[in-house]
């Protein structure tokens, strides 16, 4: 990466997803993220080397595990991220405790750029920014057209489907939470050629098992993360043995990065749950449903 003298130089200014203004005197050559989804979107445009610092939870992609921890994402240690100076650090909005984090951390004077990202144009407009933020527009640009152009291929190829199956998406059991329709994975499923269910919440929904049997979802699947580390097999939770998409076959476990995770793999999320939806449209097949890769 190779900033011109006059880029080197010149101040940047970006408005984040809270109308805050965030100033740089320069573009920002030291990064600090709070969330992975944001270092996924740094390193998938080119920009690894911008990141000083992770969380502890934050070990993907590779290149981002030998980088020093800073802590937590809601409660980093304030001094260490003193310590790495990092020129903006940046969050996507979630749990109150993580704006709570931020807030902090802008308090000691270093800028903070917090985003709102919920669905695919909102992980674009945030790329767009981190570009700008650090100088690199033209990087961003092409790494947020080679996105939107795989999203569009896909949209090609679902839209010859004759009917959009009911997926919906764990993220926690027992104590059951599925995604919400103001999530990543309803715009990914809708992408996809899929409808998500249930057709409430926000980011996410909190249901019964037995409301759960009544919506009775055509494909069910199971996102592997934080809240779901280990999850019981579908097939041998007593209820949901009655759905129907467990004797068909339709039940897998994908990891969340691929689903609910604001990044770019995402777009990965998108292209194999549109082959598991509609096979017969994808010459090359379905994913598989253990790990989610495409079978040949």
């Amino acid at each position: 990466m190779v900033l011109t003298a006059q880029a080197a130089s010149a101040g940047v200014e970006i408005t984040d997803d809270f109308g805050r203004r965030v100033v740089l005197k320069r573009p920002a050559k030291r990064v600090i993220a709070l969330t992975g989804a944001v270092n996924e979107t740094l390193c998938g445009m080119g920009l690894t080397d911008l990141i000083a610092a992770r969380t502890d939870a934050d070990r993907e992609p590779a290149e981002v595990a030998a980088l020093p921890s800073i802590g937590t994402h809601m409660r980093p240690n304030l001094e260490l991220v003193l310590a790495h100076r990092p020129d903006v650090v940046v969050q996507i909005a979630g749990r109150e405790e993580s704006l709570e984090a931020a807030l902090a951390i802008e308090r000691m004077g270093i800028p903070v750029a917090v985003f709102e990202v919920h669905d695919f144009e909102g992980l674009f407009s945030m790329a767009e920014r981190l570009g700008a933020l650090t100088g690199e527009t033209e990087a961003a640009g092409r790494f947020v057209a080679g996105l939107r152009e795989r999203l569009l291929r896909v949209a090609g190829i679902v839209s010859r489907a004759d009917r959009r199956p009911t997926v919906a998406v764990e993220l926690r059991y027992p104590n059951l939470l599925l995604a919400g329709a103001g999530s990543m994975a309803a715009d990914a499923a809708a992408r996809a050629g899929g409808r998500l269910v249930p057709e409430t919440g926000g980011k996410v929904a909190r249901l019964g098992e037995e409301e759960l049997l009544r919506l009775d979802p055509e494909y069910y699947l199971v996102e592997t993360g934080p809240m779901n580390p280990d999850p019981v097999p579908v097939a041998k939770r007593p209820l949901f043995r009655e759905l129907s998409a467990v004797p068909a076959g339709r039940v897998a476990v994908w990891t969340g990065r691929r689903l609910s995770r604001p990044g770019p793999e995402g777009v990965t999320g998108v292209e194999e749950l549109a082959r598991w939806l509609h096979p017969g449209l994808f010459p090359a097949g379905a994913p598989d449903a253990r790990t989610g890769e495409v079978r040949p």
